[in-house]
């Protein structure tokens, strides 16, 4: 049982309860188990507070409901936002004392309505934190866990004086961690030599040596307003924290195109898919087919608990989706559940990467406008490897369950 459980057991009435000490057990629950968001919303008869452990939601602690209101109004303090009001959105950051690591807590608070067992309406809040934990978070390109194919080929590109290398992927795919991982890299191979800037929204870590700008829409700081002028500042690598509209995209590839390695991420489908969303944001097939050197598609799955992990058979069905030829020497293992794992059987996430390196052969095919399916189908037969296939090797080596690539990566079927 978790220490914020076993205080509200021991309370003699909600009234007695010290919502401050009763916040504080909560953080420290989810910073102690690893959690990178803490959700909290109002449910038809509690207040019910989820952590999200390796990418999954889990239950920590169900509150009486009539707590909302207090606990709110202290995240809101904490984070000094206008605690009285729950009818409009609101973000904030907090930061911890050393007793729970000096993490820092980016919250959110949302309105919600729900209905009650009278049938009226209650108003309330859905707040949802997320902890950026330093002691917890490694941007060594090395410790990532890439594919060695993968890592070799990611050094090959961050070496190159000027090109475009995107990375994609869902959200919580880890491509920030990726990110900051590629601009520590350049920055422990060329030290004080490089001028590498950065514009980001939010900056989620500050990064030694490097120059990060974060967006102010507010002020009318836009990703295309910071990229025109870091333009003029003498930068060797550029990073967009994400690509989302047209401007910004175009002036990115002009980077790339002008003697800039720029570094960015966007929301894609699929991997090859990036170059049809690009073309969708009116840039010209020659000018990405010229500019893009890389794009990286990312997952993160859950890894099986290393004490509990036991041969195991899939279902039937699920089987099949493995080639014969693997299925002969796979060492298929899940985890049973443990005191080390909470009971749920995987312990930390690994990455599960596709690299698509842009040769002369995809360049022509970008040029030619070839739909997405052929793209893919040029890469495969240069060499890439499916996020599907890096996946099924993973279960192969029973380093996780086949359910868990079904549930991260669609099937290259």
């Amino acid at each position: 049982m978790n220490k914020a459980s076993e205080y509200l057991q021991s309370a003699d009435s909600v009234e007695s309860l010290e919502i401050t000490r009763l916040v504080d057990l909560m953080i420290s629950d989810a910073i102690e188990s690893g959690a990178s968001d803490i959700h909290i919303e109002p449910w038809d008869a509690s207040l019910v507070v989820r952590i999200r452990l390796n990418g999954v939601l889990q239950e920590l602690l169900h509150l009486p409901v009539e707590l909302m209101e207090k606990v709110g109004g202290r995240l809101k303090v904490m984070a000094n936002l206008v605690s009285y009001e729950m009818d409009r959105p609101q973000e904030g950051h907090a930061q911890t004392g050393q007793e729970m690591g000096g993490v820092e807590l980016r919250m959110s608070f949302f309105p919600v309505v729900r209905g009650n067992h009278q049938g009226g309406v209650l108003r309330g809040e859905k707040i949802v934190i997320r902890i950026f934990d330093p002691n917890r978070r490694s941007f060594n390109l090395d410790d990532l866990g890439f594919e060695a194919p993968t890592l070799d080929t990611m050094k090959q590109l961050l070496s190159k004086p000027s090109g475009m290398i995107l990375f994609t992927g869902p959200t919580g795919s880890g491509k920030t961690t990726a990110i900051y991982a590629a601009l520590t890299h350049l920055v422990e191979k060329h030290g004080p030599a490089i001028s590498i800037s950065t514009v980001e929204d939010p900056v989620e870590y500050n990064l030694p040596m490097i120059s990060q700008a974060q967006i102010h829409h507010a002020k009318e700081f836009t990703y295309p307003v910071a990229l025109r002028s870091l333009m003029r500042q003498d930068p060797q690598v550029i990073m967009v924290g994400e690509i989302r509209d047209a401007e910004t995209a175009n002036i990115a590839v002009q980077a790339g195109l002008t003697g800039h390695l720029v570094i960015s991420t966007i929301h894609s489908g699929s991997t090859a898919g990036v170059f049809a969303r690009m073309i969708n944001m009116k840039i010209e097939p020659f000018l990405l087919a010229s500019s893009v050197i890389g794009v990286l598609g990312l997952r993160l799955i859950r890894t099986t608990c290393p004490y509990c992990a036991q041969p195991y058979q899939p279902e039937v069905s699920y089987q099949k989706l493995i080639p014969d030829t693997l299925l002969e020497e796979a060492s298929l293992r899940n985890g049973g559940g443990c005191e080390h794992c909470a009971g749920t059987g995987f312990s930390g996430q690994a990455s599960v990467t596709e690299m698509l390196e842009v040769d002369e052969t995809m360049r022509e095919a970008i040029m030619d406008k070839l739909p997405t399916r052929k793209l893919q189908d040029i890469a495969i037969e240069r060499g890439m490897k499916t996020l599907w296939q890096a996946g099924i090797e993973r279960v192969i080596r029973g380093e996780t369950p086949l359910e868990e690539i079904i549930r991260s990566i669609p099937t290259d079927k």
